[in-house]
């Protein structure tokens, strides 16, 4: 019989990464999952132990933390999404600044390196312009539910239950996503159900609704693409003419019959169906078309301060040779071309190429060239002679950070200033450590794109040595 270790009435000591906390034991660091905070006076139960930490979850509350507010959303025990709902904000931003800070020191090994104060955001809620719904036929079925004995309609259209593929809850209402999105979602969910269309089994790869995706956007176009999971030709149209009637506001309407195991969909076709085939945002004077499968800041608010951020750190006077690596479809590469003498833009994805020139010539920008290819090896000393020198490289890779061969490839460019945009401090302060004989880190700006919960973004100025 396995025998858990238990820790009674002990006290939450601190936040810790990925939104956890930490009680520091006598016997060393206790990582602890759940909705707790520091300040809590807690019972915790450990279920896993490693060399240097071991892992636990909470299992009773003896008092409340001064650090806690109540929660908003009725699904945040469940949710693995706005976890931090009950760490009041102010105590939120600094903490995500001292992770910056941390994050740095620790893995950079950067000391005194100065992190402004987090710039925060006017929305707490309703701030996301996309969201991503699962449908699924073995639905999460509360304590209650279960002790009831009785029989419940098992599918569902909702979130992920966190740290499980195949449990999903239904939402009722979500708060992270402005009108008309639980409108649209909770409209289908009970047509579905209606019509007893076979929601889709994630273990078995079966079954027709499979996913829906929904985007708002800040000009008011709504953009939604519904995932099937097997051709029935007949239920796909029912359903996209459901959601075409019923929900006139929807301005681009897609299909997907995506029968491989994952949900995602950019090796997919999608099948345009009504309305407009893209949407459009916009920032300042700019206007960017999304389609189905762009990129976008899915905190267009946000977005609008980070770039507006990395601009200025950029110094740009009118002569500047830019290059703006992970391009995507072009947002920053447009919205500073202005300022700029030439913006080059490099992205590993050929689509979001083609898509980022489209937002040049839409926006009537003319001082801007885009390439598809990896960074190693198209940046060589031919292509910068061709395309100019930069003076600044910005750069804002994925969460995982640049490649070894990327920053080499920088490094030999040697751009007067670097400006590094990141959504994962961490790998940022790596990168940062690998070019720190060269470049000296001036300015650090975090940004806080997704209040209550625990990521932040960081934009750092590099200035050359």
């Amino acid at each position: 019989m396995r025998v858990f270790e238990k820790y009674e009435k002990v006290e939450i000591t601190d936040f810790a990464a990925e939104g956890k906390c930490i009680y520091k034991s006598p016997d060393g660091v206790i990582f602890v999952e759940g909705n707790v905070a520091p300040g809590d006076i807690v019972d915790l139960e450990v279920i896993g132990k490693k060399k240097k930490f071991k892992e636990a979850v909470v299992r009773k509350i003896h008092s409340q933390s001064a650090l806690r507010t109540q929660p908003y959303c009725s699904h945040h025990d469940t949710c693995g999404g706005c976890r931090w709902q009950h760490i009041d904000y102010g105590h939120q931003l600094r903490f995500k600044r001292q992770q910056v800070v941390d994050h740095f020191e620790r893995i950079g090994k950067l000391q005194g390196v100065h992190v402004n104060d987090i710039l925060p955001a006017d929305e707490k809620q309703f701030y996301r312009n996309k969201l991503e719904f699962t449908f699924s036929n073995n639905r999460w079925l509360t304590r209650e539910e279960i002790s009831s004995g009785l029989d419940f309609n098992r599918n569902a259209l909702g979130f992920h239950v966190p740290k499980r593929f195949d449990k999903i809850f239904t939402v009722e209402k979500c708060y992270l996503q402005p009108d008309p999105s639980n409108e649209i979602r909770n409209g289908l969910y009970a047509y579905i159900n209606s019509k007893g269309y076979r929601n889709y089994d994630v273990r078995k790869n079966v079954g027709t609704l499979r996913n829906l995706i929904i985007r708002t956007a800040n000009t008011g176009d709504v953009m939604v693409i519904a995932q099937f999971g097997e051709n029935e030709e007949d239920v796909v149209k029912d359903v996209m003419e459901y959601l075409k009637s019923s929900f006139p506001i929807i301005s681009s309407l897609h299909y997907i019959i995506n029968t491989k195991g994952n949900d995602s969909y950019q090796d997919q076709e999608v099948i345009h169906y009504a309305g407009e085939p893209v949407i459009r945002e916009t920032m300042e004077d700019l206007t960017f078309l999304v389609g189905p499968k762009s990129f976008y800041q899915t905190n267009s608010d946000q977005a609008y301060r980070l770039f507006s951020v990395a601009r200025d750190y950029a110094g740009l006077t009118g002569n500047e040779y830019v290059y703006d690596l992970y391009t995507g479809t072009g947002t920053i590469a447009n919205f500073v071309a202005r300022q700029a003498r030439k913006v080059v833009g490099v992205e590993y994805v050929e689509a979001a190429v083609v898509d980022a020139r489209k937002n040049s010539a839409l926006n009537g920008i003319t001082n801007t060239s885009f390439f598809a290819g990896d960074m190693k090896d198209l940046m060589n000393e031919a292509f910068l002679a061709q395309h100019g020198r930069p003076d600044v490289i910005i750069t804002d890779p994925p969460r995982a950070g640049m490649d070894l061969p990327v920053v080499e490839t920088i490094l030999k460019a040697a751009p007067d200033r670097i400006v590094y945009v990141s959504c994962n401090s961490s790998t940022q302060a790596r990168d940062i450590a690998l070019m720190s004989e060269a470049y000296e880190v001036t300015k650090v700006q975090p940004v806080d794109m997704f209040p209550n919960t625990h990521h932040v973004e960081n934009v750092a100025l590099l200035v050359k040595k």
